[in-house]
């Protein structure tokens, strides 16, 4: 959880928009079963990528307006946000880190460095 930012409207522009590094936005609601499985898996994730890409979660009941601007209407979303833009999407929960990892990857210039760095420090 010490790596999982959690974004909204006063912090969105200089976290996400204006970040170094990608960002990955799990757009979320308390209520939503699906998006409560997401959380450990997305939790996980954020301590491996930390330093690498910024992972963290907005929550679309109080952020509605960011929502809405990003097209997201089914829950979880997980944007992908490079250079001010979100650049991909992955909708709904896909069951477990492997596809999230593999979708991170694709869309930033990380293919098989957690992997290597894995290796080399195991």
């Amino acid at each position: 959880m010490e790596y999982m930012k959690h974004f909204d409207g006063p912090n969105f522009e200089a976290d996400v928009l204006k970040a170094a590094e990608p960002v990955v936005v799990d757009f979320y609601a308390d209520w939503c079963g699906p998006c409560r499985m997401m959380t450990p898996v997305v939790e996980q994730l954020a301590g491996e990528y930390a330093g690498k890409v910024s992972i963290g979660k907005l929550d679309v009941d109080v952020n509605q307006d960011i929502a809405i601007r990003y097209g997201v209407v089914g829950i979880p979303t997980l944007g992908l946000f490079r250079d001010g833009k979100m650049v991909d999407r992955l909708v709904g929960y896909p069951g477990g880190p492997a596809p999230i990892k593999a979708w991170i990857e694709k869309n930033t210039s990380l293919a098989g460095s957690i992997a290597t760095e894995k290796t080399a420090a195991g």
